[in-house]
């Protein structure tokens, strides 16, 4: 099978090779707008406990590749996600909005569209009455002008791709951008699976070795408790072995499933089953009928 045509100045060829060019980014200068935002998403987590920081518990220097002991021992990376902040009766709470604009992805935003994340926004907020009177408090003054403001041009699509209401997801290094086998990043890896980090037992191991050497995501097949230990796959990359059952799978509107006994299912429950023991299903072991806790990745 040939390459795919490719036009070239005029010139037609069914075998010129991929090439990509690693290049700077354009200078990429911090905004006004992303400036006063990441100030007051940090002084919010500052009054918020461990247990109600949305994404795990609070990144170290060394997380984020900071010399450990530096003065700063936080180091939140503020993600472009989609970030309602607002202030109910028990304190800061954050939304995820309907989708988040990556700072890059505002040069091809419409701003019909975009405004339409501002309404939402602004109905969210609403039902938050204690939320403006505490931004201002905070020095965020420009949030009411940000929600009431149509957005109708590049600048205002500007403006609301790095406000608090959109830039200011807090997450560590690895869970913002870092690649597996060490911490899958959302950057990398698709939400509905990256997602399951912040709710998964901590002796579920979500992410595993693939028998191919890649690396993927996979789920249990029923309730913790049940017995059963086969793994459905939830994520392989497009390189893998896996990939195109996987694909076949979610077009048939079945699922990728893998025997209790293999390696993969051996690795996702191996806290849960007993030393020795060369299946997945069972019942759980004495330690793991212990754990309830709930991890980040």
């Amino acid at each position: 099978m040939g390459q795919p045509e490719i036009r070239l100045g005029g010139i037609e060829s069914e075998n010129h090779p991929w090439k990509i060019r690693l290049v700077e980014h354009p200078k990429r200068f911090e905004s006004s707008h992303f400036r006063a935002a990441k100030a007051t998403a940090r002084k919010i987590l500052h009054t918020m406990d461990d247990a109600d920081l949305p994404y795990g518990p609070r990144p170290l220097a060394a997380d984020a590749g900071a010399e450990a002991g530096a003065a700063n021992s936080e180091r939140w990376e503020m993600h472009h996600g989609g970030s309602l902040w607002v202030k109910g009766a028990r304190g800061w709470l954050m939304y995820r909005a309907r989708v988040g604009i990556e700072w890059s992805m505002q040069f091809c935003a419409d701003p019909a569209k975009v405004d339409r994340l501002r309404l939402d926004a602004a109905e969210l907020v609403d039902a938050f009455p204690l939320t403006l009177p505490a931004l201002a408090e905070l020095g965020y003054e420009r949030a009411e002008d940000l929600l009431r403001t149509p957005i109708e041009d590049a600048d205002a699509v500007e403006a609301w791709t790095d406000s608090l209401f959109n830039s200011c997801v807090p997450l560590s290094h690895g869970n913002h951008q870092g690649i597996l086998p060490s911490v899958p990043g959302e950057h990398h890896y698709p939400w509905p699976v990256k997602g399951a980090d912040f709710v998964r037992y901590d002796d579920f191991q979500l992410w595993v070795t693939l028998p191919d050497g890649t690396h993927g995501a996979v789920a249990p097949v029923d309730r913790r408790g049940s017995g059963d230990g086969h793994v459905r796959l939830a994520f392989v990359p497009e390189g893998s072995v896996a990939a195109p059952a996987v694909a076949e799978a979610q077009e048939r509107g079945l699922m990728a499933v893998l025997p209790a006994n293999s390696d993969v299912a051996m690795q996702a429950f191996a806290l849960q089953v007993a030393p020795g023991r060369r299946t997945a299903s069972g019942p759980l072991a004495p330690r793991a009928r212990r754990d309830g806790s709930r991890t980040s990745a």
